[in-house]
């Protein structure tokens, strides 16, 4: 595919790019923390290259893959978010994850709205999945204001993981994807100050 086939995403606040070179100082920081350990991390320098390798990749292979996450403001990247469906993997799903100095301000709702927006309008599909470790409770968190349900009938990757059903594109255009943008809207205002656990 390229990097220059793969398309750019924009929101408000982010611009959603293809994975460069120049991007892997930032991820390889972040699979090697603990903020990966829901994730197979921490990983060593040779496992995090295998799999940013595998990231760029899967662009090929399956047409569609994860984004890096830029502010619109200053180019910095914060995050990525986008599909993955590698080998043995039941469902596409869709996945996030934000630089540990960067979460609580939204980033990751908003890139992932975005991101399913995109698969679902300009892809078709019509449905996808989030594969969570049950003791993720941010992801977790992050899924149900998504929309996302529990589904208990799914099948998961190993047993192990829970897995949440996104909205169909229907349910999207009425009232919860409403609640999204209005949750989206709220981070977007440098007046909004979120309360309790810092939320992605």
């Amino acid at each position: 595919m390229g990097f220059a086939a793969i398309p750019e995403l924009a929101t408000e606040r982010l611009v959603l790019k293809a994975p460069q070179p120049q991007d892997y100082p930032d991820f390889k920081a972040t699979f090697a923390s603990y903020r990966s350990r829901f994730m197979g991390g921490p990983l060593n320098a040779y496992e995090t290259w295998m799999l940013y390798a595998a990231e760029i990749g899967h662009w090929e292979i399956r047409g569609f893959g994860m984004w890096m996450i830029h502010l619109r403001d200053s180019g910095e990247t914060v995050g990525m978010a986008g599909g993955w469906f590698p080998a043995k993997w039941p469902e596409r799903e869709i996945a996030w994850i934000i630089w540990p100095d960067r979460g609580g301000k939204g980033f990751a709702l908003e890139a992932t709205d975005r991101v399913r927006r995109h698969f679902y309008h300009d892809m078709g599909w019509q449905t996808a999945v989030s594969y969570i470790d049950p003791k993720n409770l941010d992801s977790i968190r992050l899924a149900e204001r998504l929309g996302c349900t529990k589904d208990h009938a799914a099948p998961s990757i190993d047993g192990s993981d829970a897995v949440y059903r996104h909205p169909t594109p229907e349910a999207l255009s009425g009232q919860i994807g409403h609640g999204v943008a209005m949750e989206i809207a709220h981070y977007r205002d440098p007046l909004f100050r979120s309360k309790g656990f810092a939320l992605d």
